[in-house]
């Protein structure tokens, strides 16, 4: 099969589509005839030696792909076999993958491969944002950074739907309008010569946020904290900017602050899981949650999707089509 692989780490230069030896199914698994592969900041990161440093080289990157059930291994219902579905699968950037049956969500024909592939990771991500880490109810309001990016809009649509006020910070217009058509109900543009935490004690009457999502890190940390309200939560589940500084811990008294972290490869309390995902799947099909694609391009074109995220060129979900 064709994959996307890499032998040293660095820049998207080091991307290669190889030939590389089909996968097999084990038992518990099934073989994924991938269409479109998910591509995610944290595949970013690998790719430059910054996150799972220790996986051996050469590596197939990816975490989430969709396509059509070609096998299944032993002790997995052959029913599976060409059913449309999407799934956290590793090794996603190539023609096929594998994962544990227990991974799979079926799509319906209405929702496409490439809607799929964009679904779990940042859905998944998103889903356990609003309801298991920071758990906002109706009438309190919510700061989400990198609001038009692929958690952003997600985690967007998810908190408007517990009937909270959404805040949004973006980089440019573009992104500020795209967050505003997903249900921002106020947008700041960074490097707007305006002081984050003073708008936002603008927009919430001097009270600050109840809650803040961050996934950039070093930039926004001070920002993020400042434009708390008392008793109000940050939660930290990306660095796109680098880590953050140390938590001084005497900062938060004044008003009571909490400060937590997310991450979607935490063991999760049984169940919990299938339960995303299912309510995930179930709000996509029905309409009530849209994946924004921003960018599909080729698996041979891997190097340009890490490119384009990178430097914050993309809205929404990136994602590789593989024919």
């Amino acid at each position: 099969m064709r994959a996307i692989r890499y032998h040293e780490v660095g820049g998207p230069e080091v991307l290669r589509l190889e030939e590389v030896p089909d996968p097999t199914p084990g038992p518990g698994e099934v073989l994924i005839r991938v269409k479109a592969a998910g591509v995610n900041f944290a595949d970013t990161e690998r790719r430059r030696g910054l996150y799972d440093a220790t996986v051996p080289l050469p590596r197939i990157l990816g975490s989430e792909a969709a396509g059509l059930v070609e096998r299944v291994g032993p002790g997995v219902d052959a029913s599976w076999v060409g059913r449309r579905v999407a799934a956290l699968a590793s090794n996603s950037y190539a023609e096929l993958t594998t994962t544990p049956v227990g991974e799979l969500l079926e799509l319906p024909e209405q929702v496409s491969f490439e809607e799929g592939a964009g679904l779990l990771v940042q859905g998944l991500t998103a889903w356990h944002l609003i309801h298991t880490s920071s758990r906002p109810s109706s009438g309190q309001s919510v700061l989400i950074h990198a609001a038009a990016g692929g958690v952003g809009l997600l985690t967007l649509q998810l908190a408007k739907q517990v009937g909270a006020r959404v805040l949004g910070t973006v980089s440019n217009g573009a992104k500020a309008e795209l967050a505003r058509e997903h249900g921002a109900d106020a947008v700041f543009i960074h490097g707007a010569r305006r002081d984050l935490a003073d708008w936002v004690r603008r927009e919430t009457e001097g009270r600050g946020v109840d809650v803040v999502l961050d996934s950039i890190g070093a930039s926004t940390w001070g920002a993020s904290l400042a434009s708390l309200a008392p008793f109000g939560q940050l939660v930290a589940y990306g660095n796109a900017s680098g880590p953050p500084p140390p938590v001084e811990v005497e900062a938060l008294y004044e008003k009571s602050l909490s400060v937590t972290a997310y991450w979607l490869r935490t063991p999760h309390p049984e169940g919990l899981q299938a339960r995303a995902r299912a309510a995930l799947g179930q709000a996509l099909a029905q309409g009530q949650l849209r994946v924004k694609l921003g960018l599909v391009v080729p698996l041979a074109e891997a190097a340009t999707a890490h490119q384009q995220l990178e430097t914050r060129a993309t809205v929404g979900k990136v994602v590789l089509r593989v024919d």
